[in-house]
């Protein structure tokens, strides 16, 4: 069992820049692929970008340039770094993993975090 633990969501003004954070503890591996989900209201889960193994990162074409995902692994702890915010980037935004390679679909996932509130004010 691997546990997420999403931290680090909060209000910003559009064209500000925030940092969520991702614990995992349990069977930790660097071998999961780490990726980073976010579902605004009444929409789908929307693939932001993953962080796998070796630390290589891919990322949804839409999100490639504002959001950066990093990883510390003394602290077995993921990050996602999202700048120049716009309105609709309001989203629960939650980390995943899974055991094996990079994945854009959420279904791939075996573990997940409860999620963390980003809210962007125009």
């Amino acid at each position: 069992q691997v546990q997420l633990v999403e931290s680090g969501g909060g209000l910003v003004q559009a064209g500000g820049s925030l940092r969520v954070s991702c614990a995992a503890s349990g069977r930790t591996s660097t071998y999961y692929s780490m990726g980073w989900f976010r579902q605004a209201p009444g929409k789908e889960r929307d693939f932001v970008g993953v962080i796998i193994w070796d630390d290589t990162t891919y990322y949804a074409p839409s999100k490639e340039g504002r959001f950066t995902i990093s990883r510390d692994s003394a602290k077995n702890t993921v990050y996602l770094q999202m700048n120049s915010l716009k309105p609709e980037d309001t989203a629960v935004y939650s980390c995943a993993a899974r055991a094996g390679w990079y994945s854009s679909n959420p279904d791939d996932y075996e573990y997940w975090g409860q999620g963390t509130q980003v809210t962007v004010s125009s």
